[in-house]
């Protein structure tokens, strides 16, 4: 099986006080795209198989600024291409799902805000996938007690229930998938991509939309979403920090 990977890079760097998307604001001496980027490209699962084709989704009027954000990422062989994204996270994917190389069977979807999930993460989904699971996410256990509630406004709202702790995951990224299962949960999905709405939140929830089935492998707090100058700072932290064990 070879491996590609779809990194998202379209989301907004507004509540980071930035204009440009998220993926090109610098955090620990490089644009979180490239630490994504670079993350994924060194992986290697336990018989070796490694990423070796990357396209990295950017909206058009930023493509100039994401490529030149992965200047200098690339390994050799391995071809990095930046592609337009779509209105909605959902339809990014999809178009980069189109851009990638015919011989792959296994795909990575992985967002730029997690741009420190380590090299051990990403290897984990794809030795999942690799053993057999058509859909592997990452997620880790919910420390805060969660409520559903059956409606939200800005004066709060009722409970509907209160779901055990340990039967839930928190997702993360990077996500994979056998290419075939991915693609067809995409096609029975678009209808959904245009819209913010009615779009998925991530790529698990189309297969499971479509009546797959999906795997859970320990993640990585490494991996956690940066979205707030808060998130910034927790992540430098953790990226400095020596990884307990060795495991990069």
């Amino acid at each position: 099986m070879s491996v590609a990977a779809v990194l998202t890079a379209a989301g907004s760097g507004s509540r980071l006080g930035h204009a440009l998307p998220k993926a090109v604001v610098p955090v620990a001496g490089a644009p979180l795209v490239a630490h994504a980027a670079r993350a994924l490209l060194a992986a290697r699962a336990a018989d070796g198989a490694h990423v070796t084709a990357l396209v990295v989704t950017a909206p058009a009027e930023h493509v100039a600024a994401v490529t030149a954000a992965l200047a200098g990422v690339g390994v050799p062989d391995v071809p990095v291409r930046v592609v337009v994204g779509g209105v909605t996270r959902q339809a990014s994917v999809a178009a980069g799902l189109a851009a990638l190389p015919p011989d792959v069977d296994v795909v990575l979807v992985h967002d730029a805000a997690r741009a420190f999930a380590p090299p051990a993460l990403v290897a984990r989904v794809v030795d999942a996938v690799r053993a057999g699971h058509d859909a592997v996410v990452p997620g880790l256990p919910v420390v805060d007690t969660v409520k559903r509630v059956a409606a939200w406004d800005a004066t709060g709202g009722p409970v509907l229930d209160t779901p055990p702790r340990d039967v839930l995951r928190a997702v993360q990224t990077p996500q994979g998938f056998t290419r075939d299962v991915l693609v067809h949960a995409h096609a029975v999905g678009a209808h959904r991509a245009g819209d913010e709405a009615t779009a998925a939140s991530d790529d698990a929830g189309l297969v499971e939309a479509a009546g797959g089935r999906v795997w859970v492998v320990p993640g990585d707090e490494r991996a956690a979403k940066i979205t707030t100058p808060r998130d910034v700072v927790l992540a430098e932290a953790l990226h400095a920090a020596p990884v307990p064990g060795g495991t990069p």
